[in-house]
C-alpha cells in the first residue's frame, strides 16, 4: 500500500472513532453531532473511502448524492437492512467490502455495518446511500 493510501485510510479510521455512538440504540442525540459518516472499506482493509451525508434539515454535505441518500434511509426509516434495493446482474467474485453508517440520522444515532461479498452486491443492497 502507498504512503498516500495509508495516510488516508488512517484519517478517515480517526474520524470514524472519532464520532461517539451507541450501537444498535435509537437514543436521541443531545450534543449537536448531525449526519453520519458513512465509510466503504476493501476486506482485506487495504483501502477506505468515506463521506458525510446530513439528511437534516435538508440533505447536504459532501455526498454526491444526498438528495438521493437520505430519500433512500427516509423510506427505509433510518434501517440500512431495510433499504428499496436496486436489483442488477452482479457476478459471484469474492471481493469483500464493508459499508457503515455512524453517527446521527434525523436525531437518532446509529452504528452500523454490514460486509457484502463485493461491490455489486453492495451497491444492489444500498441503492444510493453507498454510492460515492
Amino acid at each position: 500500500m502507498s504512503l498516500r493510501a495509508t495516510a488516508a485510510a488512517a484519517v478517515l479510521l480517526a474520524l470514524a472513532a472519532a464520532v461517539p455512538v451507541h450501537a444498535d440504540t435509537q437514543e436521541p442525540v443531545l450534543d449537536g453531532e448531525t449526519g453520519l459518516f458513512l465509510t466503504v472499506s476493501g476486506g482485506d482493509e487495504s483501502w477506505i473511502r468515506g463521506v458525510r451525508l446530513r439528511c437534516s434539515p435538508r440533505p447536504s454535505g459532501p455526498h454526491p448524492d444526498a438528495e438521493g441518500a437520505c430519500a433512500a434511509l427516509d423510506a427505509a426509516r433510518g434501517n440500512p437492512d431495510r433499504l428499496v434495493t436496486d436489483p442488477h446482474p452482479c457476478t459471484k467474485r469474492f471481493d469483500p467490502v464493508t459499508a457503515r453508517a455512524v453517527g446521527e440520522w434525523r436525531g437518532l444515532r446509529m452504528d452500523w455495518r454490514k460486509t457484502y461479498p463485493n461491490a455489486c452486491v453492495l451497491d444492489t443492497a444500498t441503492g444510493p446511500l453507498f454510492r460515492f
